[in-house]
């Protein structure tokens, strides 16, 4: 799926976490989206803060499938110097309790003599700002719907003896892996003009039928129905709500609306759109893909070159023949000269 980047403002995000880390961070917080946690994680965050303790907040799990999120759970923690807590906004006793799993993987820091410094980073619209609003108690950050509000760093007083760093969210340039795309369009995180919501709707339409039939069918009276292709399924959401245009058409963009807010406002009920075995999976397929992609590539290359190699023998092969024939015709010459 194309979408659009904008790489300025991400080498400067980039640059600004790069600082922050050479001058000294204790943990790193990642915070995800529960309902698409790997397709929410930034690859870049991971290098940028690579060696550090890391903390894995699962946000908006009010949202997401709480068995599938027990399982993103367990994946996390698998993992060394790492701990994941899945949390919902409005929730009592964050700070509380991020500074206690802070200090539990950083327990060297933590006193007034060596404060605890901790570093929240996350891509855009993941739901960062509003935590950090929530834990200061007022509009510490600004917020909004469009991703890539927050546009400073900031430092935040988390709880006694521990500082907490905020910077700006960061996307990545290139998506990979082409699940995470959709997954990330859906869920919200990538602003509407960057993708098409039909194109979106409809990979997440097939999705739903698979795995969450009856959360169709709840919302939109739906029954069933294997035979029907996905974008069939669209045209009967259009017409349950109201989405139909003069002549009794459908207006698939307003459909695709329709099921993307419901997606993103839980009325289709908890929903995650992805487990680790299937992200492992997409990856590497992706990443074959791409081993493939590469091949063609270098073997058009080679083709290319060796067609120009052979086209300079060809050209030189014809240079000698002319020659011969020069040659011959030298001969004739002197031949009819005697």
């Amino acid at each position: 799926m194309a979408i659009q980047w904008f790489p300025g403002h991400m080498h400067k995000t980039r640059g600004a976490i790069r600082e922050r880390m050479k001058s000294g961070i204790d943990v790193v917080i990642e915070m995800l989206d529960a309902r698409v946690p790997a397709s929410s994680a930034n690859p870049l965050l991971a290098q940028l803060t690579q060696g550090r303790p890391a903390l894995k907040l699962l946000n908006k799990q009010d949202l997401a499938d709480p068995a599938r999120t027990a399982e993103w759970l367990a994946f996390y923690r698998a993992q060394p110097d790492t701990q994941a807590v899945a949390i919902h906004q409005g929730q009592p006793g964050l700070a509380k309790m991020m500074a206690a799993e802070c200090r539990a993987l950083a327990p060297h820091r933590g006193g007034l003599d060596k404060p605890l410094r901790v570093l929240i980073c996350g891509i855009p619209n993941v739901g960062k700002s509003t935590l950090i609003n929530t834990l200061v108690g007022k509009r510490a950050a600004a917020t909004g719907d469009e991703p890539g509000i927050t546009k400073i760093e900031q430092k935040i007083l988390l709880d006694k003896g521990v500082y907490l760093f905020d910077t700006p969210g960061m996307l990545w340039p290139k998506i990979r892996v082409p699940e995470a795309g959709i997954n990330l369009a859906a869920s919200g995180a990538i602003g509407r003009n960057a993708f098409e919501e039909e194109v979106v709707a409809l990979d997440l339409l097939g999705y739903l039928r698979r795995y969450y039939p009856q959360s169709l069918k709840s919302r939109y009276q739906l029954e069933p129905d294997a035979s029907l292709l996905d974008g069939e399924v669209l045209q009967l959401i259009g017409k349950r709500r109201g989405a139909v245009l003069s002549g009794g058409r459908i207006n698939m963009q307003k459909a695709a609306e329709v099921l993307l807010y419901d997606l993103r406002q839980g009325q289709l009920g908890r929903i995650t759109l992805e487990t680790p075995v299937e992200f492992e999976e997409w990856t590497v397929a992706a990443e074959a893909a791409e081993a493939a992609r590469i091949a063609e590539k270098e073997a058009r290359a080679a083709e290319a070159k060796r067609g120009t190699r052979d086209a300079q023998q060809a050209h030189a092969a014809d240079d000698l023949e002319d020659d011969d024939e020069d040659e011959d015709e030298e001969e004739d010459d002197l031949d009819r000269e005697k």
